[in-house]
């Protein structure tokens, strides 16, 4: 049986489903596109090689297997983006939460099948259709469940809206001892400096009591205001709307004091050396071209 148990973002980490770039299939069209960077990368000629994602996840499993981390991949599915294996499902304790994720995306769930037959039954969530959850929307503090959403009710025409309230009230009923708080986020379909896909795109928590978060991710401005209350302003890296389109909230941490962000970040990379974390810089930029960074391709299954 998998072993499954998580509970932060920041335990030592145990076992991940890494994604995988391998026969990741052409440049989509236009009208592909699951969100606006990838888009704005498509129409300026400039989406990323296959080869070049492959190098770039290929360092990231060297980092963890440094730090003798089970890294697990998908099974390959020809012509099918395997990347953010974020988006399929997440680990909430020990139970794992299949992912309601948009249509065109389900066939990602069979390339881990042979992972999932190995949970125990009544530790695999699966909720009805209605009820729309990415895991990328799903951030765990100890007692706090962080749940990305969008509230406005022209929600159907978003692609990017990835959570509704309905996938908030469902973790809500799952983990009635948890403080569930939701967050609504900026949204667009065109404007990839103006939309926040999923909640560890524009917040994350690091360490034992740090967040990197961009203040103007979120509709709400008492929802930012929730995290300078419960972090300390002092705690806080506040990044810009440029370095959240940058991915720099998406990074990862290995455990406590280790985070792998992308080698670029230098403002932010220079600010937990100062924190006291080591810092593992690898090359991520062209995989954060479709508006998904090192969180977004990692599915922790053990932490702790």
């Amino acid at each position: 049986m998998l072993k499954l148990q998580v509970n932060n973002e920041s335990d030592r980490l145990h076992s991940v489903i890494l994604g995988t770039a391998t026969r990741n299939g052409p440049i989509p069209q236009t009208d592909e596109a699951y969100d606006p960077k990838s888009l704005e990368h498509i129409l300026q000629g400039t989406y990323p090689k296959e080869a070049d994602m492959i190098n770039e996840l290929n360092a990231f499993e060297n980092v963890l297997k440094r730090y003798a981390v089970q890294v697990y991949r998908p099974e390959i599915i020809n012509d099918l983006n395997q990347i953010f294996t974020r988006d399929i499902g997440f680990v909430i304790e020990d139970k794992f939460i299949k992912s309601n994720i948009l249509p065109d995306r389900a066939e990602e769930w069979n390339a881990i099948q042979y992972l999932v037959k190995e949970i125990p039954a009544d530790k695999l969530i699966t909720a009805p259709e209605d009820i729309h959850m990415e895991g990328g929307d799903v951030l765990l503090w100890n007692d706090h469940i962080f749940v990305g959403t969008y509230k406005g009710d022209d929600y159907a025409s978003f692609n990017t809206a990835r959570t509704n309230m309905k996938g908030v009230e469902f973790i809500r009923d799952l983990f009635p001892n948890k403080e569930v708080k939701e967050f609504n986020l900026i949204k667009s379909m065109t404007n990839p400096r103006a939309n926040a896909l999923h909640l560890d795109c524009c917040f994350q928590p690091v360490g034992k009591d740090k967040a990197i978060v961009f203040p103007g991710g979120f509709i709400d401005q008492e929802d930012y205001q929730y995290l300078e209350d419960l972090f300390g302003l002092e705690n806080l890296f506040q990044i810009t709307a440029d370095e959240m389109y940058q991915m720099f909230s998406n990074v990862f941490s290995i455990a406590p004091d280790v985070v792998v962000t992308e080698k670029q970040f230098t403002r932010l990379n220079n600010w937990l050396r100062e924190q006291g974390f080591t810092v593992e810089e690898i090359p991520y930029h062209e995989i954060g071209k479709q508006e998904g960074l090192l969180r977004c391709s990692t599915l922790p299954l053990m932490r702790g």
